[in-house]
């Protein structure tokens, strides 16, 4: 994206003030907050606190990777599933070595969980954050959770299923563990750390209630993000130190892909060869979503793909199924979600890994189900 960023401005392609332009602000504060609080999370040791009182109940192998499979996916509807990657990868490496379970069954259920959960809530990541900020929706925690909230529980349990199934050889089918509580390394920041997420769900939601009153968006989601991140940037010592090790070459990647997919977009090619009112059907715009992203990932897809399909204003249910496309892309292959791709470099550090067909094994049948069970629900809303 950086080389691609550089090549349009080099050759004229879009100017210097048009690149600038391109940079959306609020998606690029709503990340950087969102990843401070995530970082702040992992650096604490509050991750493994939190680790302890959620999953302490799962006291056999099957409990833990249904229980894992839920929360993480319930989570990424919160902290946004790219943030998720980041700090699970360590957890399920934890639980891997911990309990002599087989890393690459954990490491996959994380994958789908985080993607597959994300998909119901405007924050869960980025290309529902360019939807709900770019389609006009009223109040975006409301709608998704609408349209997406019980296709994606149903799709979570179906995706612990196929896992199950698929590798019932490796499946630690009556293991028992032991769960032991390790205290925060850093008291005084985990406590800003539940803070920070105190007021992520607090405030999302007091917007949804608040959208009930008055049919209007109280505070925006990178505000939300803002107060969320504020306890942490301001109240602790080690607030440079958190923010040095936040995932910045995600950030840059975004800075970039807006600017080449804007240059993309001013050239007219995609207006050109895309049949802009059909795709605005929520079934193709679904599978359309689910192929292209394919190839150049979901979020650089949704932010070339929205604009053109946007012009003459998009029905609720064709932004739902863009969101829900895009995002279950990234469960068909590796390369479909830049999560996918951050669990396997932070696990690739610990020695450990998952290949592209032992990904592809899992994503094809779970891709196909989940995708029947997404477009039947939203048949129900176009009947």
């Amino acid at each position: 994206m950086g080389i691609g960023a550089v090549l349009v401005l080099v050759t004229g392609q879009i100017t210097i003030p048009g690149a600038i332009g391109a940079i959306k602000p609020d998606v690029m504060l709503f990340l950087f907050c969102m990843f401070v609080v995530g970082a702040a999370l992992e650096k604490s040791g509050y991750l493994y606190t939190l680790a302890y009182r959620v999953f302490r109940r799962s006291d056999t192998g099957e409990k833990l990777v249904f229980s894992l499979v839920i929360v993480m996916g319930l989570l990424s509807a919160v902290l946004m599933n790219d943030t998720l990657a980041v700090i699970g990868t360590p957890l399920v490496l934890y639980f891997a070595r911990k309990f002599d379970i087989p890393a690459g069954l954990l490491l996959i259920s994380l994958c789908f969980a985080i993607t597959t959960g994300s998909v119901m809530s405007p924050i869960g990541n980025p290309q529902n954050l360019l939807i709900a900020l770019n389609s006009g929706i009223g109040n975006p925690f409301l709608s998704f959770m609408l349209y997406l909230g019980i296709p994606t529980i149903v799709s979570l349990v179906l995706a612990y299923l196929v896992i199950r199934y698929l590798y019932r050889r490796e499946f630690p089918t009556g293991k028992k563990l032991i769960h032991e509580e390790a205290p925060p390394g850093d008291p005084g920041l985990a406590r800003l750390s539940k803070v920070s997420l105190i007021l992520i769900l607090g405030l999302s939601l007091i917007t949804t209630a608040w959208f009930f009153i008055s049919s209007s968006l109280l505070i925006s989601l990178p505000l939300i993000a803002l107060v969320a991140a504020l306890p942490i940037l301001v109240l602790s010592p080690r607030r440079f130190e958190v923010v040095r090790t936040i995932d910045w070459p995600t950030l840059i990647f975004f800075a970039a892909m807006f600017v080449l997919m804007q240059s993309v977009y001013q050239t007219g090619v995609l207006q050109a060869v895309v049949d802009i009112p059909n795709a605005a059907v929520p079934a193709t715009l679904f599978a359309t979503s689910l192929i292209i992203s394919q190839f150049i990932s979901n979020v650089p897809f949704v932010a070339l793909f929205l604009p053109a399909i946007s012009e003459g204003g998009l029905p609720l249910v064709s932004s739902m199924a863009l969101a829900a496309g895009s995002t279950l892309a990234g469960n068909l292959t590796i390369l479909g979600a830049a999560s996918n791709v951050i669990v396997v470099q932070n696990a690739e550090k610990e020695g450990e890994t998952i290949s592209f067909i032992q990904f592809l094994k899992v994503g094809i049948p779970f891709t196909i189900l989940s995708s029947v069970v997404y477009l039947l629900y939203f048949s129900m809303f176009q009947s």
